[in-house]
């Protein structure tokens, strides 16, 4: 022994043997065979998993400390690299050598003699490790650069994403990928707060990093991400992504929307009765209630707005009302049979009219593309800031995504109103089968799909058709029908329902 004590100083990044050549225990092997055939006394050992990168480090700074106040004049460590990878921590070696706290280094990669050569061979040794980090992390900086301008998703994949190690981008995860959907879809309702959402997405099997149940702001920052619907936002800037989407923008956006005004659910509370809380008084607007009395049930007004003078009702009263009411909203046979015919004309009419536009839209996709080439020409020419580059770019970037995601919607579903028209005219035409069936929860909710501001007034049971409904009301549909026996194009004829079922 010659009188020294040292410490021994193991650290690893990770645990990933795959990411370094020594291990802790392989430091240790050799950092303690070098202190036996040297006859090294060893005072303390010292093991930190933990990227030297930063200054920060628990045990090293323990180390140095224990250093300063005497308890060992020595380090033993495997690579000087494992001691110091930035200016701060190699600089307090190397002062702590100037001031001979630290006499003597031992490295079984490294010969280290207290002298001025020596300070300065172990100061390039510092800092070509510092130039390694540096240099690694610009590497890795170039590369995620180079993917995110590729549309390639540089970074682990988020939750309801795999990475795809054949084509090194993303794909949807078969497993969580839908119940993102899922989140996206119960949280545009406006139904669900942020906690109601998370817990359904945690009883379908959503979990978070490390196999974790989802946590809420897991969920917040899903709804807030718009690589779902196509789009890369990277350090503020977007850009176009080659993977798949998982929803589509519209739906995105709704659920910014129900986020932005901060939607509370709507619980509806239970009803024994059939019509109690959804019929209003029409003498005073508060709302009719039920009650039973000799086993009887009866409609009265609750009079919580103040006295209100009208007459109770039996339920069976209601009943035949209502039943009255889907009569007036339905068609025969052979109307509906003749809308059959012009729904099947038109869809034929519609198809090539439709092309023209699809036409424009994809002219407007490539309007983009040439406004994102000419900015990067001017941004090239230092006549934009990069601020000013990255606000157009991303301005342009949605665009062209909303016109490409309005694309994909018109070439899918350019017939789309036809199929609520056929429900429409096939729903009418089972109205008269529904109010012969007796069934009064069928007949009560087939008049709440139809019909809205129910109110009693006098005993009668008033309310208001929705959308197209009340052509029907209107004989609109018989005109309609007579005008096409006079000859009149099955399309002209339907035109005037057209825009009703489009928006209804």
């Amino acid at each position: 022994m010659n009188g020294q004590r040292f410490f021994i100083y193991a650290r690893k990044s990770t645990d990933d043997t795959t990411r370094q050549v020594r291990s802790i225990n392989d430091q240790l092997a050799e950092v303690r065979e070098l202190a036996e055939r040297e006859r090294l006394e060893i005072a303390d050992v010292f093991i930190e998993r933990q990227t030297a990168k930063s200054p920060g480090r628990p045990m090293f700074n323990k180390m140095l400390s224990r250093i300063e106040n005497g308890e060992a004049s020595g380090i033993i460590a495997w690579h000087p690299d494992r001691l110091a990878r930035n200016s701060v921590d190699g600089g307090r070696i190397i002062h702590l050598v100037d001031t001979g706290k630290i006499v003597d280094m031992k490295f079984p990669t490294f010969r280290f003699e207290p002298t001025a050569q020596g300070k300065f061979m172990l100061s390039i040794m510092l800092s070509q490790s510092k130039y390694y980090v540096d240099n690694l992390s610009e590497n890795v900086k170039r590369g995620k650069r180079r993917k995110i301008k590729d549309g390639i998703w540089p970074e682990s994949a988020p939750v309801g994403y795999l990475n795809d190690r054949a084509t090194r981008t993303i794909i949807p995860d078969p497993k969580d990928g839908p119940l993102i959907k899922k989140m996206f879809e119960l949280y545009a309702t406006g139904d669900y707060t942020l906690k109601q959402v998370c817990e359904t997405l945690i009883s379908l099997g959503l979990k978070g990093r490390f196999g974790r149940p989802a946590a809420i702001s897991t969920v917040q920052n899903a709804l807030q991400n718009p690589i779902y619907y196509g789009i890369l936002r990277y350090k503020g800037e977007f850009y176009e992504g080659k993977h798949e989407p998982i929803i589509s923008k519209a739906l995105f956006d709704k659920c910014q929307g129900v986020m932005r005004n901060k939607s509370h659910p709507k619980r509806p509370k239970y009803k024994p009765f059939l019509y109690r809380g959804l019929i209003r008084c029409g003498e005073c607007g508060g709302l009719i209630t039920m009650e039973e009395q000799k086993g009887h049930h009866y409609l009265r007004c609750t009079q919580k707005k103040g006295p209100c003078s009208q007459p109770y009702l039996r339920e069976e009263k209601v009943a035949a009302q209502v039943s009255e009411q889907i009569r007036r909203v339905a068609i025969p046979d052979e109307w509906a049979d003749w809308f059959f015919k012009e729904i099947d004309r038109t869809r034929s009419e519609e198809a090539e009219a439709s092309r023209k536009h699809q036409d424009q839209l994809r002219q407007e996709i490539a309007l983009c593309d040439a406004h994102l080439a000419r900015l990067m020409n001017v941004f090239l020419d230092e006549a934009l800031s990069p601020e000013e580059y990255k606000q157009t770019k991303n301005k342009i970037i949605l665009k062209k995504r909303e016109i490409q995601e309005n694309l994909e919607v018109f070439e899918t579903k350019i017939f789309s109103w036809l199929e609520p028209f056929r429900r429409f005219i096939t729903a009418s035409n089972q109205a008269s089968y529904i109010a012969d069936s007796g069934d009064c929860t069928v007949q009560w909710d087939f008049l709440r799909k139809v019909g809205s501001n129910l109110t009693l007034r006098g005993g009668t049971l008033l309310w208001d058709a929705r959308g197209v409904w009340q052509s029907v009301i209107d004989k609109e549909v018989m005109v309609l029908q007579k005008r096409n026996e006079c000859g009149e194009s099955g399309l002209d004829a339907a035109e005037k329902l057209e825009s009703t079922v489009k928006s209804g």
